[in-house]
């Protein structure tokens, strides 16, 4: 079973900078390929949305309209760790921020939906202040 863990989350002013890792772990030769490597995050009452994502074959990013330009997502495959470079934060950046990746076969423009995602972390808390 795949297993992910988020770390670097904490306490910033607005327009600082955080970044935040996934590793991973578990993968086994049942696990055939990871498709997508993603980063959601979800603010108290809100639904859980997609922040960015990476097409593991080929690279393709893809970035929601209220982090472009701020955010960049990355990988290490050597590491099997994935990146979330945050800049210019916002104080409605605030939520929690979950790793997740998918075995399944996604289409580009649906990275952002949840219930692509099979493997899931337990999340790392990003703290905004004006």
């Amino acid at each position: 079973q795949v297993q992910l863990v988020e770390s670097g989350g904490g306490s910033v002013q607005a327009g600082g900078s955080l970044r935040l890792s996934c590793a991973a772990s578990g993968y086994t030769s049942s696990i055939y390929y990871i498709s997508y490597m993603a980063w959601f995050r979800q603010a108290p009452g809100k639904e859980r949305e997609g922040v960015a994502a990476i097409a593991t074959g080929g690279g393709s990013t893809y970035y929601a309209d209220s982090v472009k330009g701020r955010f960049t997502i990355s990988q290490d495959n050597a590491k099997n760790t994935l990146y979330l470079l945050m800049h210019s934060l916002e104080p409605e950046d605030t939520a929690m921020y979950y790793c997740a990746e998918t075995s399944r076969s996604v289409y580009g423009a649906y990275w952002y939906i949840r219930e692509n995602y099979n493997y899931w972390g337990q999340g790392t808390q990003v703290n905004v202040s004006s």
